[in-house]
């Protein structure tokens, strides 16, 4: 199976998407239409997320590997420090290779209940992500990413340092790194422009959430951890009370952003989907990343 940073070395930009464990049997019926609603449209990789203190860890590990055994996707699972040892880390980690998945994204991960917590290692764990990449890669022939911050780390006191502290992930073993949610094109170049200036030449990706509702507007301002520019509220909220509109008007600034991102030359789009395909079909459409060859999907989903 190829690896993340072998799908993405084409001469074209491509995309990727992003979904989370379901809750229920219910929740999992909604992840897989649309996991196979995007299936047709060839992405780059799939990724499934991992829950807090591993709360949904049985949940990634099923969907991760159902996803590498029924499906075309390249997978790519999640790994997280929080409240687990080492041992468990490499029970997890086993448990990947053993379903074929040799793509992981290593992070630290937030303090349980409350992302802007005090960390608390477990005793006998890790305390940072590095540590989890060495860990990863001395278990086999895997793939690592990391996550990067274009405003900073929340527990990083400048920019310098998070730059220092994401270079250190990439010299312990990640080959990329996906950028967490920002809201101007300038503001993941300039992270990159960080980077490249620290004598790294690893990739970088930016993670794109389609704005479909005032929801994901207020959940891309939280997940940034940044203010959100007036100029962008300024044409989103007027448009509150018209769902049609909102969705429109989203959808257009995303792809706007998506264009400008492409036209500096990343790699892949990395799409946060919320379990749903339809508006990150209907960008990615937009923007000319749909192979071809790749069928057209029923519409379907958000």
């Amino acid at each position: 199976m190829k690896s993340v940073v072998e799908r993405l070395r084409g001469d074209a930009p491509v995309f990727s998407v992003e979904f989370f464990p379901p809750r229920d049997a219910a929740d999992e019926a909604v992840l897989w239409r649309s996991i196979r609603e995007l299936e047709s449209l060839d992405p780059a990789y799939m990724s499934i997320t991992y829950g807090a203190g591993g709360s949904s860890r049985d949940g990634t590990i099923r969907n991760i590997a159902r996803a590498a055994t029924e499906t075309t996707l390249v997978p790519m699972a999640h790994l997280t420090a929080v409240n687990h040892s080492v041992a468990e880390l490499r029970n997890v980690i086993g448990w990947y290779a053993a379903v074929g998945v040799r793509n992981i994204l290593a992070l630290r991960g937030d303090p349980p209940g409350d992302p802007y917590g005090d960390w608390v290692a477990h005793p006998q764990g890790l305390n940072y992500a590095e540590e989890l990449v060495s860990l990863v890669r001395s278990l086999g022939d895997f793939c690592v990413g990391v996550s990067a911050f274009p405003y900073g780390h929340p527990r990083s006191p400048d920019l310098d340092t998070d730059t220092r502290y994401l270079v250190r992930k990439f010299n312990a073993g990640a080959e990329f790194g996906i950028a967490q949610l920002f809201f101007q094109p300038e503001d993941f170049l300039r992270l990159r422009d960080r980077v490249a200036a620290a004598g790294c030449d690893a990739m970088l990706i930016p993670g794109v959430m389609p704005l479909t509702t005032p929801r994901t507007l207020k959940t891309t301002i939280k997940l940034s951890g940044a203010p959100c520019p007036q100029s962008l509220l300024d044409r989103l909220e007027p448009l509150e009370n018209d769902p049609k509109a909102f969705r429109a008007e989203g959808l257009d600034v995303v792809t706007e952003l998506c264009e400008r991102l492409i036209a500096e030359g990343v790699p892949d789009l990395h799409f946060y989907t919320f379990n749903r395909s339809k508006a990150t079909r209907e960008v990615v459409q937009r923007l000319g990343l749909v192979p071809a060859r790749a069928q057209n999907p029923v519409a379907a989903g958000r």
